[in-house]
């Protein structure tokens, strides 16, 4: 039987299609220590993968590095999970991973997922229990080593932000067995001392096994119970724990932690002069409100005021004296008018007018008028009244 002479491209894909097709390499889980760790710009990951006695090429592409948990470096432990395969183009042999995990993650990975859902269950996680900050905090007590950088990162952020505020430690231990009873004394002492406004319960970055304590049960109680608000600040960035859950806040780092809790202190002083400023306009506006007021009420007094009434009065008085003025002068005019009317008539019906064109007036000795000679007898004594003057006689009848 004659073998078929094959190219290089056709025995690289020959083996590739032999490996892409085996179940157990297509199926890998895969432990050993990281080296030669580079982390591409396209953000694909190139490392190796070796033990004491061997060595292989791993490729992470970026799809599935997006979703890693934890953060590689070299010489860290791991296990990976998925196939082996050859690349055609260069004929070298290597592992192409879906998931990376820390050696001894798994297990302590279930106990923290189980935790986290049992307490999100019981309400830790709920927003509505969630304490709001202190904006303007002047004392912030600490929870974490006396040794360790996050002290030194939070008492430094806070002297550049707010000189002004005082850090109050509890040193406590943060990693190793227990350590977490100690984290837990450190938030029942602020909460019995209550000299500060909020505490930062904190550690630097590390391994899930060196973060264990930040995961406990007792501890995530002590801090869902405690009446001062809580800033967790443990790990890295890409760093959660059962403490950033169920704190108040949850910072990144130990130093954001301290920017949260912090306020710059130019800020403040430019919140102080606004403050000044709008208390300044608010009293201004609230002198010219009262003065235009004060003055308004004023006039109203005056308005309304006795002497006010008075002078109406006087006025009302005088209109009214005038007016009566008027209808007397009126009413003697009309009179006068009467008067001078009922003369001229009486003037008219005078019978001393009469006189004067030569008649007279004759009435006998009782006074009373004759009219007719009927009226007399003989020698009746007459008085004969005439133009200017009285005449008497007897009457004698006449033959």
């Amino acid at each position: 039987m004659k073998i078929k002479t094959l190219t290089v491209s056709d025995l690289t894909n020959y083996i590739k299609k032999v490996m892409d097709s085996d179940f157990i390499l297509n199926n890998l889980s895969v432990k050993g220590e990281i080296s030669n760790l580079k982390f591409h710009s396209s953000g694909h990951i190139y490392f190796s993968l070796k033990d004491n006695n061997g060595k292989i090429n791993c490729v992470m592409f970026k799809s599935k590095a997006n979703l890693l948990e934890i953060t590689l470096e070299d010489g860290m432990e791991v296990v990976i999970k998925g196939r082996a395969s050859i690349y055609p183009a260069t004929g070298s042999f290597q592992l192409y991973c879906d998931e990376i995990k820390k050696e001894g993650q798994g297990e302590l990975f279930i106990k923290f997922e189980a935790l986290k859902e049992k307490l999100s269950k019981c309400g830790y996680f709920d927003e509505k229990y969630k304490k709001e900050l202190p904006k303007y905090s002047k004392r912030i007590g600490v929870v974490t080593s006396e040794t360790g950088a996050v002290i030194r990162d939070i008492i430094n952020v806070t002297t550049r932000r707010n000189s002004l505020v005082d850090i109050i430690l509890y040193p406590a231990k943060v990693q190793g067995e227990g350590a977490y009873k100690e984290i837990i004394e450190g938030v029942d002492y602020f909460n019995k001392d209550k000299t500060v406004d909020l505490i930062i319960i904190g550690r630097g970055g590390g391994s899930i096994e060196e973060l264990w304590n930040f995961n406990e049960e007792d501890l995530a109680k002590a801090i869902f119970n405690s009446k001062l608000p809580i800033i967790s600040a443990v790990g890295h960035e890409v760093d959660f724990t059962i403490s950033d859950f169920v704190s108040d806040v949850r910072a990144a780092t130990p130093s954001q932690a301290a920017e949260i809790a912090v306020p710059l202190l130019s800020d403040i002083n430019d919140k102080i002069y606004e403050i000044s400023r709008k208390l300044e306009t608010t009293i201004e506006d609230k002198l010219r409100y009262c003065r235009n007021e004060l003055m308004s009420n004023e006039r109203i007094l005056k308005l309304h005021s006795p002497m006010s009434k008075i002078v109406n009065s006087y006025l009302e008085v005088d209109k009214l004296k005038d007016r009566l003025n008027f209808v007397i002068s009126a009413r003697i005019k009309r009179e006068r008018q009467n008067i001078e009317g009922l003369n001229n008539l009486l003037c008219a019906n005078n019978p001393v007018k009469v006189l004067n064109k030569g008649y007279a007036i004759i009435e006998d000795e009782k006074g009373n008028l004759v009219k007719s000679v009927s009226q007399l007898t003989d020698e009746t004594t007459l008085n004969i009244s005439l133009k200017d003057g009285t005449v008497n006689g007897k009457f004698i009848p006449t033959k």
